[in-house]
């Protein structure tokens, strides 16, 4: 996990400088750049895997050729492998990417597993930035005349360039002479409609439960991949358990024990939860618990670390950001839940859908939609503490996995609880009590909500939100929103507010 910095046609190595200092909570272990004819590639390095040897920017098979990336690759085995291991000079599994596309093109871009946003040059002119197909790990980019610039977070760029940043999509590739080309749907298309069933959920079969519990091991199992130890967020909901579950059954396969971090007001059903869980999985667990004065003081950096002020984010952020500042205490890597109600239907809204293809519809919309949401606060909140964040539940196999099953099977009769072929799979692998737990936002789960939420109206009047509504758009639509971004514009600066990532959460 790192921060990354790029240019292309009019480059100014000393502006990319600039970028790279605003980015070195993301890579506080190491630094580099390359500057070439028509480009310049700069890096900032959280060392994770080949902690001794993954300097970047990496070089190609020719000494001209430069790559600088974020994110993880997590079958470079597999591609190292397959490429040949004459042609790698590290053990890094961001080398494995810039391999492939230097024998493959950007086709090649659809054979990684991943999550990942990189820029790679050539001595020869040769340019190309990546992001991968769900949106994972962020990227952004401005084309100023004669030009484009790319940077990990809004807040590198300079100043001038703030009204034009724009988000680089998700899935996409971008060269001078392409242009965006999208080289993989975050869902693959012959999974964008559902499979009929009539089978109900209660009577899902063995296999199917099976098939999504080891699809999901696998998942986690690749994901502890790296140098240095793996935690994981654990919440004490559904997603985060069972995610813990299989990586303490991991580690102590190696004689160790898992790491866990939970966060919340002192007695809020989180901490609870998570307690149990922990104590049912032996795991070396750790809390932090928070007040309400250090809620709020946490909000400014909270938002300034987002990028955002959507109200259901940042209440969902804020004890995030204070969960991240202890764990990186502790470990440079965690998994978190992220992504299994999207694929298996855990929110409340969803229970409102009698029809399996409107379902199928909602979960291939909000998966599409989760670089503007929730992937934001993780990857953001992390990174402000020099912490990577991996989400297995949206590890590509996962996704096609869990978008193939019928959503028939994922319907719920508003009586029994949401995610049942989940819940099913993982069967004696966690408490009754934790495995049936009804779901809360983690906002409210933490007690950040209740803290939060009425401070910032009470400080706003309507007078002023009626004032200041229409300042952005879609026009602001509480007080709280409205406090929200007024920190926001302090901390962030005068970005166009419409291209901001979260703006847009409804969920």
């Amino acid at each position: 996990m790192c921060g990354i910095a790029a240019q292309h046609g009019v480059t100014d190595p000393a502006s990319g400088r600039r970028m790279l200092e605003r980015l070195v909570h993301r890579g506080p272990d190491d630094d580099g750049e390359a500057a070439l004819d028509g480009a310049w590639l700069g890096h900032r390095r959280l060392s994770i895997v080949d902690v001794r040897g993954g300097h970047q920017p990496l070089q190609g098979i020719s000494d001209d050729h430069f790559f600088v990336g974020n994110g993880e690759i997590y079958n470079h085995a597999a591609l190292r492998a397959r490429l040949g291991g004459d042609r790698f000079r590290t053990a890094s599994d961001n080398e494995v990417a810039l391999h492939v596309v230097e024998r493959d093109g950007p086709e090649g871009l659809a054979e990684l597993n991943g999550m990942f946003a990189f820029a790679m040059a050539s001595g020869a002119g040769d340019f190309l930035a990546a992001r991968d197909p769900v949106g994972i790990k962020p990227l952004y980019w401005a084309q100023p005349d004669g030009g484009a610039v790319f940077a990990s977070e809004m807040a590198a760029f300079e100043p001038e360039l703030l009204s034009s940043i724009e988000v680089f999509p998700p899935g996409h590739y971008w060269t001078a002479e392409t242009g965006l080309v999208r080289f993989a749907p975050p869902v693959p298309s012959a999974l964008r409609g559902t499979s009929p069933s009539a089978i109900a959920p209660e009577d899902v079969p063995t296999d199917a439960l099976m098939r999504t519990r080891w699809v999901l091991v696998d998942a986690v199992e690749r994901q502890m991949m790296g140098d240095v130890p793996v935690g994981v967020f654990l919440s004490g909901g559904l997603d985060s358990s069972i995610v813990a579950a299989i990586a303490a059954r991991y580690v102590a396969r190696q004689g160790e024990l898992l790491q866990t971090f939970a966060v919340g007001l002192e007695g809020s059903p989180d901490l609870v939860a998570a307690r149990h869980a922990a104590e049912f999985l032996e795991t070396d667990h750790h809390e932090r618990v928070y007040t309400a004065a250090e809620a709020t003081a946490a909000l400014p950096d909270t938002i300034a670390s987002i990028e955002a002020f959507d109200p259901s984010l940042v209440r969902s952020a804020v004890p995030n950001h204070m969960l991240a500042e202890m764990t990186a205490e502790q470990v440079k890597v965690v998994l978190t839940g992220e992504g299994a109600d999207e694929l298996f239907a855990g929110y409340g809204y969803m229970r409102e859908f009698d029809e399996a293809e409107e379902l199928h519809a909602e979960l291939v919309r909000s998966v599409e939609g989760l670089h503007n949401l929730n992937l934001q606060r993780c990857d953001r909140v992390t990174m402000a503490h020099g912490l990577e964040a991996r989400v297995p539940f949206l590890d590509r196999e996962v996704i096609e996995h869990a978008l193939a099953l019928p959503a028939a099977w994922k319907l719920s009769d508003g009586v029994a609880p949401e995610k049942q072929i989940l819940r099913a799979a993982f069967d004696g692998w966690l408490p009754d009590d934790l495995l049936w737990r009804d779901k809360s936002q983690f906002g409210d789960g933490s007690g950040a909500a209740s803290v939060l939420t009425d401070p910032f109206i009470d400080s706003i009047g309507e007078e002023e939100l009626a004032a200041e509504r229409d300042s952005v758009d879609p026009p602001l639509r509480t007080r709280e929103e409205l406090a929200y971004y007024r920190i926001f514009q302090e901390r962030v600066g005068e970005v166009r507010p419409e291209r901001t990532l979260g703006r847009f959460a409804t969920a």
